[in-house]
């Protein structure tokens, strides 16, 4: 995807909304070099941020596999019950393997 340059009114637009908001005003080149990374500046709040981040660990994850279906027989699964059909299907998998 290509992206048409930005226009000098473009430009100018977005400086003067810039300028124009007093809640976020642009940071001076003094003010960006003393800005310090996130978990320099609260070390327990980063790692406590990175210990929940996404989902839980499970003892057995599951595996992504591709598998070609015909489309009656995602459907056939689908109708049995809706959303969860993928771990029914798994289920009666496992059950079918032993």
């Amino acid at each position: 995807m290509t992206r048409k340059p930005i226009t000098d009114l473009d430009e100018a637009l977005i400086q003067a909304g810039i300028a124009s908001d007093p809640d976020n005003p642009e940071l001076t080149d003094e003010q960006l070099a003393s800005v310090k990374p996130f978990g320099e500046v609260f070390p327990s709040l980063a790692e406590a941020i990175k210990r929940t981040r996404g989902r839980p660990k499970l003892a057995e994850a599951k595996e992504a596999v591709t598998l070609r279906l015909s489309p009656k027989t995602i459907a056939r699964y689908k109708a049995i019950g809706g959303a969860d059909w993928r771990d029914r299907m798994s289920k009666i998998l496992e059950k079918a393997g032993g």
